[in-house]
């Protein structure tokens, strides 16, 4: 069965986000904490919640994402903004422990000229801090496309990070087909090679969530811009072929394409098809 699911809004509730999911063909799902562009949470409803994970499971629902806000810098040479990164960060965590064993996924963050080494040891420095071992939620390191100073372009970025976490037992890594594209992972052409790579620096046991989308900039562009299923650079046929490759055909697949619920729904009917 091909898990699939796309970006909702937690504002209507956890059990309204599993009825959408429904409504188009999904059984997983991502989610902002909070506003993408950083503040306070909404105040969880446990009601709501204990009746969405009655309905996840006899939905048969996989792993959902929470996506931290874009705002969540731990490698910021701005103090305060490195306390919001901490602060966001326990927070979230604590919340996502009402919806347990799933996955909180986040942009390792930007050294802003600090320079990556340094921006590497700080990220590290805050998951130290924060991690703790009785929580059920596996952190996610997503894949970035490396525009300005972003930390986690390179495989061996994302390594050095968890060899320097301690309790590295709670980190995964979510694959972002455009940007490992934008990246200069060739996924179109070389589909086995990348993944082999990946296996060798991070370790594919390491690989968690995928966030399937098509990429309007060209290869190793290092820009970030999204593009729905068949209409970017990387194309259907090359995405088809990833979502039945057999080290990921498992994964929870996230779809972050511009589109609505409807068009959520066409993508998620065309992958179905194509998924063997």
């Amino acid at each position: 069965m091909l898990n699939i699911g796309c970006h909702l809004s937690v504002s209507k509730g956890f059990l309204n986000m599993g009825h959408e999911a429904s409504s188009i063909d999904a059984n997983t799902f991502q989610f902002f904490t909070r506003n993408p562009q950083g503040g306070k949470a909404k105040d969880i409803d446990e009601n709501d919640v204990a009746a969405y994970n009655e309905y996840a499971l006899i939905h048969n629902f996989a792993k959902i994402v929470a996506h931290a806000p874009y705002t969540l810098n731990p490698c910021s040479d701005n103090p305060q903004t490195r306390d919001f990164a901490k602060m966001v960060f326990i927070d979230d965590l604590k919340r996502m422990e009402l919806v347990p064993h799933n996955y909180y996924n986040f942009h390792p963050g930007s050294h802003v000229g600090q320079g990556a080494n340094k921006g590497i040891e700080m990220i590290a420095e805050l998951l130290n801090r924060i991690l703790q071992k009785e929580q059920t939620t596996t952190v996610l390191l997503e894949t970035m496309s490396g525009k300005g100073s972003e930390v986690g372009c390179r495989f061996e970025e994302l390594a050095e990070i968890i060899n320097k976490t301690n309790l590295n037992d709670k980190l995964g890594v979510c694959l972002d087909t455009c940007h490992v594209f934008a990246a200069g992972y060739d996924i179109v052409n070389d589909l086995d090679g990348v993944f082999d790579e990946f296996d060798k620096i991070i370790g594919l046991e390491r690989l968690k969530a995928i966030h399937l989308n098509d990429s309007l900039m060209p290869f190793a562009s290092h820009k970030d811009r999204h593009a729905k299923i068949g209409e970017g650079l990387i194309g259907k046929e090359a995405l088809i072929r990833f979502i039945n490759h057999t080290v990921v055909k498992n994964l929870p697949f996230i779809l972050e394409t511009p589109n609505e619920l409807d068009g959520y729904a066409t993508e998620i009917k065309l992958l179905k098809e194509n998924y063997k």
